[in-house]
């Protein structure tokens, strides 16, 4: 004699089979589809020396001392009026190689908008010294040795502005309400820096 669950389940076991192919189907028929990545990715050729990289950051006696800041540009991209100092942000060095001259050379030829990107190699990224400005914009690389440096920093600042923003109108007059709004820039310093001799105290402006 069967069970009567047993029973149960036999009456309803071709309807299961046809659900459990149907979801079969389903589930092979769906395929998520990869976002596209059209990122131009260009890195420097030349190989990078690590020992001259190594060398070339040994300790000194000279420094490197100078204020970051920038300015805000006018109608024809010129930068103009009051210093906007570079307030605790951080400022990178490397010694110029090779390398790094040809990783120069390639960001001339990025373009964000086409998704064209130049990266540093980690281990010519590894071979840096980092200096913080304080609340003026002034930093301070102390014991470097004779030779030629690269250094940048990136500026975050900001504008705010108003503009009259139209709300409506009755048969006799317009109305309008304050508005006011911030934008948001992003300047690139960088400057080459020479220390000709031991013991030289170097002083440079980073705009």
């Amino acid at each position: 004699m069967k069970h009567p669950t047993m029973n149960n389940t036999l009456k309803h076991l071709p309807a299961l089979l046809v659900l459990l192919l149907l979801f079969t189907a389903q589930a092979r028929a769906q395929y998520v589809q990869k976002e596209r990545d059209d990122t131009i990715r260009m890195m420097p050729k030349a190989p990078f020396d690590t020992l001259a990289a190594r060398a070339a950051l040994a300790e000194g006696t000279g420094t490197i001392t100078g204020v970051a800041f920038t300015r805000q540009k006018n109608n024809m991209a010129i930068k103009m009026g009051n210093r906007i100092l570079a307030n605790k942000i951080k400022i990178l060095l490397f010694p110029v190689t090779p390398y790094l001259m040809e990783y120069l050379e390639l960001r001339k030829k990025e373009n964000h908008r086409k998704l064209k990107y130049v990266y540093l190699s980690p281990e010519a990224f590894r071979f840096r010294l980092e200096a913080i400005t304080n609340s003026t914009g002034e930093f301070t690389f102390p014991k470097m040795k004779p030779g030629k440096y690269y250094i940048q920093g990136v500026l975050n600042w900001y504008t705010t502005g108003s503009y009259n923003r139209y709300t409506g109108s009755d048969y006799y007059t317009n109305y309008y309400t304050r508005e006011y709004y911030t934008t948001d820039h992003s300047d690139l310093l960088e400057k080459f820096v020479d220390v000709n001799s031991e013991g030289e105290v170097v002083s440079v402006k980073l705009k």
